[in-house]
C-alpha cells in the first residue's frame, strides 16, 4: 500500500513538520541572545553562561544518532512524541525558579529536540509526493538552522520587560504546542519497518561526544591542568574510535558508517563540520558584538531585545535563500552549491572583520551570513540523500547533524576561547581586536569549506565520466549531483 498521503492530507502535513523543525531548533538555540541575562540574572561569568547555549548543542549531538536509528524503525511517531515530551519539560524546568544547575538540565533537555529535524526529514520523503519531498526537506534543512533567528526578538522582548522566566517561558509554551501539532499530524512509519538500538554503541558515541565537547567548552581546563586534559583528549579518541569499530561490525550499526566511504557522504559531512563551526562562530561573534556597552571603547549597547532584531536578516534572507536553492539545484550540481554557498558566509566573515563601526554594517553581515547558511542548508540534504535509501533517510540525516552539531558547538566554543584569550585581567568583556581575530579563524575555516566542495565537485564529476564506472543510486532516489524531476 502506498504511504504517500492525499494531496489534502500533505497539504496539512508539511506546516506540520516546518513548525516542529523551526521550535526545536528556535528553542534549542534560546541561549544566544539571553546569555548576557542570564549572566547578570544567576550571577556567573559569561563563560558560564554561555554553555546554556553550548550544552544544549551537546545534548542534540548525543541524542540525535539514536532519534534517528529509532526513527528509521516502525515506532517513529512514538519517538517524535516521547521527545518533544522531553522537551516540554525541559523547557519548564528553565521557567522554574530554580538555581543555574536546574536552568542548564532543562537546556540539555531542550536540546534532545534537536533530533527531531532528521526524523522530520524521514517522514516527509516516505509520505510526500516525490518532487514535492525534495523542496520540503531542503525547507526543513534550512528552518532548522535560520528558525532561531525567528524566534530571538521574541525571546529577547520578553526577557527586557518581563525577565528572563518570561522569555524561557515562550520555549515552553511553543513546544507545547508543537507536541499537540505532532499528536495530531504525524502519521505512522510505512509497514516493514524495522530499527534495533546499539545501546552499548550509544552509550560509547556520547561518551566520546560528550568529552569532545566538554573539551571544547571548558577553555580554562588547557590552560590550568594541561595534563587532565590532554588524558580527556586521548580518552575521548579511544572511545570514538571504539565506537567506529564496534559500528562496523554489529548487524545493527547506530549510524550506517561504511555509508560515509562514499564520496558524496564523506564530503558533505566535512563541508558540513568545518563550515557548522564557521557559521556559529559569526552567529555568536555578532550578537556579543552588538551587546557589548560603549564602556568597553565598542559594541552598541543593544538591549537584549533590540539584538534579537539584528538577527532578522539572518532569518529573512535565509529563507529566501532556502526557497531558491532548490530551483538553482536544477541547473548547478550540489556541491558546487555548497562550494559558492560557503565562500558567500565567508563574505560575511571580511564584512564584520573589515566593517562593523555602525550598526547597518553589522546587519549587513548578518544578512550575508543568513543568505549563504540557508543556500548551504537547503542544498546539503540532496547531495546526501541522492545516495541514500528512503528506509535510511533519518540515520543518514541524523548522522549529518550529529556532524553539524558538533561543529556549532566547536564554533561556539572557539568564539569563547578567542575572545577569552582578548580579556584582560580584571575586565569583562575583550578588547576589539579579539573580535578581528575570531573573524579571522572564520575566514580560514569557510575557505576550507569551500575547497572541501569543490574537491567533493570533482570527485563526483569524475564518477559520473563514461571512463569510469558509474554510480548506481538507490531506487526511488534522484541521481548524484543536480536534482531531477522524476516524481511528476
Amino acid at each position: 500500500m502506498s504511504t504517500v498521503l492525499i494531496r489534502s492530507e500533505a497539504r496539512l502535513l508539511v506546516p506540520a513538520l516546518m513548525f516542529i523543525a523551526l521550535v526545536v531548533a528556535a528553542v534549542a538555540s534560546l541561549g544566544t541572545p539571553l546569555i548576557t541575562s542570564v549572566a547578570t540574572t544567576f550571577h556567573v561569568s559569561l563563560d558560564s553562561a554561555q554553555w546554556t547555549l553550548t550544552i544544549a548543542l551537546l545534548s542534540g549531538a548525543v541524542a540525535t544518532p539514536v532519534l534517528g536509528r529509532l526513527g528509521a524503525g516502525p515506532h517513529r511517531r512514538a519517538t517524535i512524541l516521547a521527545t518533544l515530551a522531553i522537551v516540554v519539560v525541559g523547557s519548564a524546568l528553565t521557567v522554574l525558579p530554580l538555581p543555574f544547575a536546574w536552568l542548564l538540565v532543562g537546556r540539555a533537555a531542550q536540546g534532545v529536540g534537536l533530533g527531531l529535524t532528521a526524523l522530520m526529514m524521514g517522514v516527509a520523503r516516505d509520505h510526500l509526493p516525490e518532487e514535492r519531498s525534495a523542496a520540503t526537506i531542503a525547507l526543513i534543512s534550512v528552518v532548522s538552522i535560520i528558525g532561531a533567528g525567528v524566534g530571538y526578538p521574541l525571546a529577547a522582548l520578553l526577557a527586557e520587560f518581563g525577565g528572563l522566566r518570561a522569555a524561557y517561558g515562550l520555549g515552553l509554551l511553543v513546544t507545547a504546542i508543537a507536541f499537540v501539532t505532532a499528536w495530531r499530524s504525524m502519521p505512522a512509519a510505512p509497514e516493514g519497518r524495522s530499527a534495533h538500538v546499539n545501546v552499548a554503541g550509544a552509550l560509547v558515541l556520547a561518551g566520546g561526544l560528550l568529552l569532545v565537547l566538554f573539551l571544547a567548552g571548558e577553555r580554562s581546563l588547557w590552560s590550568r591542568h594541561l595534563a587532565v586534559a590532554v588524558t580527556l583528549a586521548v580518552a575521548a579518541v579511544l572511545l570514538l574510535c571504539v565506537w567506529t569499530v564496534s559500528e562496523l561490525r554489529t548487524k545493527t550499526p547506530l549510524v550506517d558508517v561504511r555509508a560515509v566511504r562514499h564520496p558524496a557522504v564523506a564530503g558533505a559531512n566535512i563541508a558540513m563540520f568545518v563550515g557548522g563551526s564557521g557559521m556559529y562562530l559569526l552567529l555568536t561573534l555578532i550578537t556579543r558584538y552588538a551587546q557589548t556597552p560603549h564602556s568597553a571603547d565598542y559594541g552598541f549597547g543593544l538591549t537584549t531585545f533590540v539584538a534579537g532584531l539584528v538577527l532578522i536578516p539572518f532569518s529573512v534572507l535565509g529563507f529566501i535563500a532556502g526557497k531558491v536553492t532548490p530551483r538553482v539545484r536544477e541547473r548547478i550540481d550540489g556541491p558546487l552549491l555548497l562550494a559558492g554557498s560557503a565562500a558567500i558566509v565567508g563574505g560575511g566573515f571580511v564584512l564584520f572583520a573589515t566593517a562593523r563601526s555602525n550598526l547597518a554594517e553589522l546587519l549587513a553581515a548578518m544578512g550575508v551570513l543568513g543568505f549563504g547558511v540557508g543556500s548551504f542548508s537547503a542544498a546539503m540534504p540532496g547531495v546526501i540523500l541522492a545516495v541514500t535509501p528512503k528506509s535510511e533517510t533519518s540515520s543518514a540525516m541524523s548522522f549529518n547533524y550529529v556532524v553539524r552539531s558538533v561543529g556549532y558547538s566547536l564554533g561556539s566554543a572557539i568564539g569563547g576561547l578567542v575572545l577569552a584569550a582578548g580579556t584582560a585581567t580584571g575586565r569583562l568583556f575583550p578588547n576589539d581586536d579579539a573580535y578581528t581575530t575570531a573573524a579571522l579563524v572564520g575566514v580560514a575555516a569557510m575557505a576550507i569549506t569551500t575547497m572541501a566542495s569543490l574537491a567533493l565537485a570533482l570527485a563526483l564529476a569524475r564518477r559520473r565520466s563514461p571512463e569510469t564506472n558509474p554510480i548506481t543510486a538507490p531506487v526511488g532516489v534522484p541521481g548524484l549531483g543536480r536534482s531531477s524531476r522524476t516524481g511528476s
